[in-house]
């Protein structure tokens, strides 16, 4: 394989990256806790874009527990959201680690 072809190779597999980046940024996920008290909502850029929070569960006797369902939630929002980028982006650079990238 001569070396021009492989920089081809390269730019195509940078500029289907990048497209996929986009992408992503767009898509969102929704991760829950407390059967559905916490809900979070996170972004292909690993943000929060939305957070609701059951009435219901807010006590102020037991700020403590109402944290500890936000920190899950989020928790677990961020994992999905990483398990997604990871999937997608293995499809773009075949299944390759590359460095720098999520």
């Amino acid at each position: 394989m001569n070396m021009q072809k492989m920089m081809k190779q390269a730019q195509k597999m940078q500029a289907k990256m990048a497209k996929m980046q986009e992408e992503l940024e767009e898509k969102t996920l929704e991760a829950t806790a407390g059967g559905g008290a916490v809900k979070v909502v996170v972004n292909g850029k690993q943000e929060v874009v939305d957070l609701q929070i059951d009435p219901e569960v807010v006590d102020p006797e037991d700020v403590e527990m109402l944290e500890d369902l936000v920190l899950a939630a989020v928790n677990q929002g961020m994992r999905e959201v990483q398990e997604m980028v990871n999937d997608e982006m293995g499809k773009v650079t075949g299944g390759m680690n590359l460095p720098g990238m999520p």
